[in-house]
């Protein structure tokens, strides 16, 4: 009488296309976080909290948006999920059998990694940034559901084998988080005439920015920026250092890289840069072109800086 097959449990059959359905979800909203962040708009989001928390410093991790390595993080828990669902020839069965051993470990070490991360993220956002940013929020839950299903939805033959990996995973990406962030809110710019940090200009201003720079001033435009902010940064570099000192420019940031000034809170600014031309807000960093466009000027706009 032939064996009766054992039966698989419905959490293990379903786990890996389940792992990459969620990573995929967490690799479409980081992607899309990462070009709002490199071209500096604001986001598609019911609250203000979501702008707030990433313009914030730490946003921003070795020079690069957070919201790339979440795209990649996601992207690789999506292709260690379905490679070896991809293997479906009958001959290749050896191989399937070999690349599920290889993936479980990895599977449950990125969703331990990421729900950890995440975790640490959620603390930011109650205790020092304390603005709630719904796409953080919804990382940190489908984070959470990865570990879940990399925990529960594998068979592992000994469970002490997850249990050490955790550990280890979580103590190794607790002291990596706290030494990535350390330098967080300390100023790393220069300091101003009344010790606090100013965004430092490197640029040299032609005659074209300095006349651009003095009709926004004429006509009331405001630059509304954070002196930790990249992308402020990079709009003073556009003006250079001559035609940076005429516009009228509205720190936001306390001296701690977390707080927001009370006149940027009453004003409602929720990201960093922000520009007020003519009762019109533009938000990121602009060219001097549209500037230019916006405010009505007509000097002269052989302008030697650019994005």
């Amino acid at each position: 009488m032939p064996r009766r097959k054992k039966d698989i449990p419905w959490i293990n059959r379903y786990a890996r296309p389940l792992m990459a359905g969620l990573a995929a979800i967490g690799a479409a909203v980081t992607a899309y976080l990462t070009v709002i962040a490199f071209t500096g708009n604001t986001t598609a989001c019911p609250t203000q909290g979501c702008d707030i928390v990433l313009s914030s410093p730490y946003a921003t991790v070795f020079g690069q948006p957070l919201a790339l390595f979440g795209f990649l993080a996601y992207l690789g828990m999506v292709v260690l999920a379905i490679a070896p669902l991809l293997v479906r020839m009958p001959e290749q069965k050896e191989l399937r059998a070999k690349l599920m051993t290889w993936t479980q470990p990895l599977l449950f070490i990125g969703g331990t990694a990421m729900m950890v991360f995440s975790g640490y993220l959620m603390y930011l956002l109650t205790a020092e940034i304390q603005a709630a940013c719904l796409y953080c929020i919804g990382s940190a839950l489908l984070s959470t559901g990865l570990f879940g299903m990399a925990l529960v939805g594998q068979d592992w033959p000994d469970w002490s084998q997850p249990f050490f990996i955790g550990l280890i995973t979580v103590v190794v990406v607790f002291v990596g988080t706290l030494g990535v962030y350390a330098n967080v809110g300390q100023p790393t710019t220069a300091t101003g005439a009344d010790g606090q940090p100013v965004i430092e200009v490197t640029t040299q201003s032609g005659p074209a920015e300095i006349a651009l720079a003095q009709h926004l001033t004429d006509t009331g435009a405001i630059f509304y920026g954070a002196w930790w902010c990249p992308h402020c940064q990079d709009q003073k570099q556009l003006f250079g250092q001559a035609a940076a000192q005429l516009i009228n420019y509205v720190e936001c940031s306390q001296s701690d890289g977390q707080s927001q000034t009370p006149e940027c809170q009453e004003a409602g600014i929720t990201g960093y840069p922000t520009w007020e031309i003519n009762g019109e807000r533009l938000s990121g960093a602009q060219s001097l072109q549209a500037l230019a466009q916006r405010s009505g000027y007509e000097g002269p706009t052989n302008f030697q800086n650019s994005l």
